[in-house]
């Protein structure tokens, strides 16, 4: 049977042998008008009066937006880098358009620019939180965002764009540590419960923002929904919405598994690939195999550690070895732990037009050049090993879907 893939820009139709199972997210039909839904949003906000009654000209304004000018000195678009690499102009422009990057001041928050944290108050284990000074020194904070699964965190958004969106590196360092990222609760669809998340929402209590936006989107990134108020109440009801379109029950684990990262631009980089991974595993048989299709135009990518990281470690087990090392402390280890508890349960193999059959290998990846072949040959070696027709099972939108055994 074709299945289309969500891969890069334009996706990929791939022959799939009959008799998988395509697991997808509920679809949503995209709002007539996200314009006019914002605008209700606004007027009628969750846990808070409308925007219109909070604000007034001489306070200084900062909005957070996701990564992915002439100043107005009132109000400034700070972009929530977490530790990624600053966006490029063209990005930022796609990101937030033209026009605002011509009225408005727009920042980058660099987690590794110590010059630009404050500090704004400690975590219950002690920890100093630092968060961008425009976002700290601002009279009214505003938070942008979509809810999407995430698979340490439970759900993206709310929260997030905090911590680590404007946060230090040393406090994007501790919030995922080893043994938070290894918490059996710190996974997908999980929020309460869940200490990574948790101590993400502790971190950015300490300097609250007073009004978020946080929207839902459908497989082809069109607003399906629009959340808007007070931090809590907008992630609660919007992670709800988002729960119940996007978990998928499963009768019980297959032998193949074949997924996406979404296609663009979830799909940019081998560091954000680990998330479909990752998805896929929840319903992979212990010794099963993982068949990833994702672009990667932007490589491993080439800022960061979690290249070094598995390269230098050499295999998942030592991987999860220096993590847990006592003092070990480097940036995207996460990704590299979360890499090596998907390739301890299963063999995954990358089809990608960014990543070099070289660097998938010493990225601990078997290199695909033609998919199909793949997962005809990877379902025979399965068949070998357990006697009977493989089970394959296949995430056409990746990590939109939380699929979970019942």
């Amino acid at each position: 049977m074709l299945v289309h893939l969500a891969y890069g820009r334009s996706g990929l139709s791939v022959q799939i042998p009959d008799g998988a199972q395509v697991i997808e997210p509920q679809h949503s039909p995209a709002l007539a008008s996200p314009l006019q839904a914002v605008k209700l949003a606004l007027a009628d906000p969750l846990g808070t009066s409308p925007l219109r009654e909070l604000l007034d000209p001489t306070k200084r304004v900062c909005i957070v937006h996701c990564d992915g000018t002439r100043p107005n000195s009132q109000i400034s678009l700070l972009n929530a880098l977490g530790t990624h690499r600053e966006n490029t102009p063209e990005e930022l422009a796609e990101l937030v358009g033209r026009e605002a990057l011509r009225r408005y001041r727009s920042l980058q928050s660099l987690s590794t620019d110590s010059s630009a944290m404050r500090p704004v108050g400690r975590l219950a284990d002690g920890t100093t939180v630092e968060l961008h000074h425009a976002y700290v020194e601002a009279d009214f904070r505003i938070l942008l965002g979509f809810i999407e699964p995430h698979f340490f965190a439970g759900f993206s958004g709310g929260p997030k764009a905090v911590v680590p969106g404007v946060a230090s590196q040393r406090v994007v360092q501790h919030v995922h540590r080893a043994e938070l990222i290894s918490h059996p609760q710190a996974t997908w669809g999980v929020r309460e419960g869940n200490p990574l998340w948790e101590t993400l929402n502790e971190a950015a209590s300490l300097c609250l923002p007073d009004f978020i936006i946080n929207v839902a989107l459908n497989q082809q990134k069109k607003v399906t929904a629009v959340f808007a108020g007070s931090l809590d109440a907008v992630h609660r009801e919007g992670v709800q919405y988002v729960r119940e379109r996007a978990m998928r029950p499963v009768p019980g684990p297959f032998d193949v598994v074949v997924a996406t990262n979404s296609g663009y631009p979830l799909d940019q980089n081998l560091y954000q690939t680990v998330k479909g991974m990752s998805a896929a595993a929840r319903i992979v048989r212990p010794g099963g195999a993982i068949v990833m299709a994702a672009e990667c135009s932007d490589g491993i990518p080439g800022h960061g550690a979690f290249g070094e990281i598995v390269k230098e470690a050499a295999s998942a087990k030592g991987v999860l070895e220096l993590v847990h090392s006592a003092g070990y402390c480097r940036p995207d280890q996460w990704q590299a732990q979360v890499l090596a508890l998907v390739l301890q349960k299963a063999q995954v193999h990358l089809f990608s037009e960014g990543i070099t059959p070289a660097q998938a290998q010493k990225m601990l990846l078997e290199p695909v050049s033609d998919l199909e072949a793949t997962i005809r040959e990877v379902a025979a070696a399965q068949e070998a090993a357990t006697g009977r027709p493989a089970r394959i099972c296949i995430l056409p939108e990746g990590p939109q879907t939380i699929p979970f055994i019942r």
